[in-house]
């Protein structure tokens, strides 16, 4: 389908009428030598066909050497090392850089703690299959579940994800929750370049940008489970940015819309 003016429109450049192609896992890593090896595993295990790239921040306890390591061992295992902690997001979009210079027709957003079960993976896969052009694993849709969380986690990641469906007029559950499958034809449609966002409001911006740009979004449950070994990354700075990033985008919007009645 296209405009008229040649211009391919959204479902268009979700290609859902072709192959997929191959998966590229996406693994950020900054000190998780405790769960590499584990994470790596499982992934590999789930889906043998995938591909897995992790990408290391330097981390001073090894993660690198060992990712290192489990790549000379499966060539479907890459290394990705950058030399210093710049943020989820920026690891993410070297990482989306990395998989579509190598043609890889899927692009999977994974922790290396485990909070992510690989063995879901194949229903993402399935949805992103089955038409979607961006699939969220969700744990606020009907059976998505989180374990091992105490209440007071449940209620922030549950209360942002409210606060930034509301205040951004998203359809979505779960904006914030970082298990994800894209299509390649989605993130070049997206304006990557332009994406300024780290922490977990980077998981925001990017279903924002793609309900904006009229992608399918799906969202498919999934079981969280809270790391058993090594230490969250979740920090106040990152708490901070994602309030005052999804406020700004919020009122920007809403201005915008009101400007343009006016107009």
């Amino acid at each position: 389908m296209n405009d008229g003016d040649g211009t391919a429109t959204a479902r268009d450049r979700g290609g859902r009428s072709g192959s997929l192609g191959t998966a590229l896992v996406i693994i950020p890593t900054y000190n998780e030598a405790e769960n590499i090896r584990s994470i790596v595993g499982r992934v590999r295990a789930s889906v043998p066909e995938a591909h897995v790239l992790v990408v290391d921040d330097n981390s001073p306890d090894g993660t690198g050497k060992l990712a290192d390591e489990l790549a000379a061992e499966d060539d479907r295992v890459h290394v990705l090392h950058r030399t210093g902690k710049e943020g989820l997001g920026a690891a993410y979009l070297a990482g989306f850089r990395w998989g579509l210079e190598r043609d890889h027709g899927v692009l999977v957003e994974m922790d290396a703690d485990g909070s992510h079960q690989p063995e879901e993976l194949p229903r993402l896969l399935t949805a992103l299959g089955g038409g979607a052009d961006l699939v969220l694993g969700s744990r606020w849709v009907p059976g998505g579940r989180v374990v091992n969380w105490p209440t007071h986690r449940k209620l922030i990641s549950r209360g942002g994800s409210i606060y930034s469906r509301v205040l951004l007029d998203m359809p979505l559950r779960d904006i914030t929750g970082g298990y994800r499958a894209f299509r390649r034809t989605t993130l070049e449609g997206l304006g990557l370049a332009n994406v300024a966002s780290q922490g977990y409001c980077f998981q925001v911006d990017l279903a924002r940008r793609s309900v904006k740009a009229g992608f399918h979004v799906v969202e498919v449950p999934i079981t969280f489970v809270e790391r058993t070994r090594g230490d969250s990354k979740m920090s106040r700075d990152i708490f901070v940015e994602a309030l005052w990033r999804v406020t700004a985008w919020g009122l920007a919007e809403r201005l915008g819309r009101l400007l343009g009645r006016r107009t």
